[in-house]
């Protein structure tokens, strides 16, 4: 589905459920605006349940100062209208209070985005605007003045976030990401100190070779049907469950001994579809397709363990909370964490760049799980239930690990109790 040719009413209305039912806002709270090329500015409407927004509620403010519609505009109106003015480039405004970054606004904090590569590319530099009071004409002077600096996403202190773009899906992705940074560091930070990259190893993300020559499929085989529709199912779920978000997560599925098929670079995880998968066979990708980044470690992976049938990386918030930190993930919590995960070590983060073929050699369905310093969970599988199954239960394990920290200290499944999982289950 090519989002950006929705009507506006409709894309706002797409766009606040995935923020209102991604728990990012209230039912009162936030309101989305696109200015489109005639010059109007479609917005969300004032006292309207979020959860429940319909296109038909969707207000038009023409360009000659007429209101269409039948609700009032949102009370925040003037800030758009400022932002727009201030920044002509900019064609669609975000504004939400995600409880995360919410946190961050009342501490007067922006969220650091260089834990993560691709979080850092996607927001870029995080302005901050100083407090006014709601709907008023100050409120709007200060954010306009803070994205007039250059900044696309900015942190409103006491109050939440707003986030702009050349598009709605645009806008969207930078409150997504940050949000998940929001979330990640306040994870991290009760496990100690947070480690970020420096510009050089920012720069590594990109130069990863995905541009693969190009081939014309003559036949799509059944088998390569299924394993798209599995694929896409995942993904959607994965961000469904917070697992996952629009701009970052990689799922990849054997084919053959000389195939494999792996979701692509740059695309809104939420709304792939099965065209948009992308077929490598023998290191050439499908025609007119752009693979994910991390296809070459796929590959190597395929190469190197032939039982693998699945790869996943992702980085969801409280797994990444132990990418970002020095602090190891003991997955010795549940007998459940245990079978799935075993133990997980740490690889850095310059190995994914610079010696992929490291991390190949690595992982196995002896050695499922492996964490890649300040990027991301790698997983693998016999097929795609069972690596996203251990995605998801490094996740949960990740959280109680996490949360265990108000109650008490953690105590791990013993040495002999280890050794009786691995004898019961054919780990050893």
């Amino acid at each position: 589905m090519n989002f950006h040719l929705l009507h506006p009413r409709d894309q706002l209305v797409a766009i606040m459920n995935r923020i209102y039912h991604g728990g990012m806002t209230t039912l009162s709270g936030g309101n989305l605006s696109i200015k489109d090329d005639n010059g109007d500015i479609w917005i969300t409407p004032a006292g309207v349940d979020k959860g429940q927004l319909a296109p038909r509620d969707i207000m038009r403010l023409c360009a000659d100062g007429r209101v269409v519609g039948p609700h009032k505009p949102s009370s925040e109106l003037p800030f758009h209208c400022a932002i727009y003015q201030q920044r002509p480039d900019l064609r669609a405004i975000v504004h939400a209070h995600p409880p995360a970054l919410v946190s961050f606004s009342i501490v007067r904090e922006t969220p650091d985005t260089r834990i993560i590569p691709q979080a850092n590319r996607v927001c870029g530099p995080v302005g901050y605007a100083p407090y006014a009071l709601p709907g008023s004409e100050q409120l709007g002077a200060n954010i306009a003045a803070t994205f007039a600096e250059g900044y696309n996403i900015v942190i409103l202190e006491n109050h939440g976030m707003a986030a702009a773009g050349a598009a709605l899906l645009d806008a969207f992705q930078k409150l997504e990401t940050l949000d998940f940074c929001a979330r990640t560091l306040i994870r991290a930070r009760t496990l100690g100190e947070v480690q970020v990259l420096s510009p050089a190893e920012l720069n590594l993300f990109d130069s990863r070779g995905h541009m693969l020559p190009e081939f014309v499929p003559a036949s799509h085989s059944s088998r390569e049907r299924e394993l798209r529709q599995q694929i896409v199912e995942i993904v959607h779920r994965a961000c469904d469950r917070q697992l996952m978000i629009s701009t970052a997560g990689v799922v990849s599925a054997r084919l053959d001994d000389d195939s494999f098929l792996i979701t692509p670079t740059g695309q809104d995880r939420r709304s792939l579809s099965v065209e948009d998968i992308v077929l490598i066979r023998r290191g050439v990708r499908e025609a007119g397709k752009l693979p994910s980044r991390a296809v070459n470690l796929h590959q190597m992976i395929y190469a190197a363990q032939p039982d693998i049938q699945c790869v996943m990386t992702a980085q969801s918030p409280h797994a990444a909370a132990y990418a970002i930190t020095a602090v190891r993930f003991d997955s010795r919590t549940i007998p459940e964490s245990f079978i799935l995960l075993r133990d997980i070590p740490k690889a850095a983060f310059r190995t994914l760049y610079t010696a992929p073929e490291k991390l190949a050699e690595q992982v196995s369905l002896r050695q499922p799980v492996l964490l890649v310093q300040n990027d991301c969970v790698l997983t693998v599988g016999t097929d795609i239930l069972n690596a996203f199954d251990r995605l998801e239960v490094g996740e949960f394990s990740a959280r109680s690990l996490i949360d265990t920290a108000v109650l008490g200290p953690h105590i791990p499944i013993g040495d002999a109790e280890i050794h009786d999982l691995e004898h019961a289950f054919g780990l050893d």
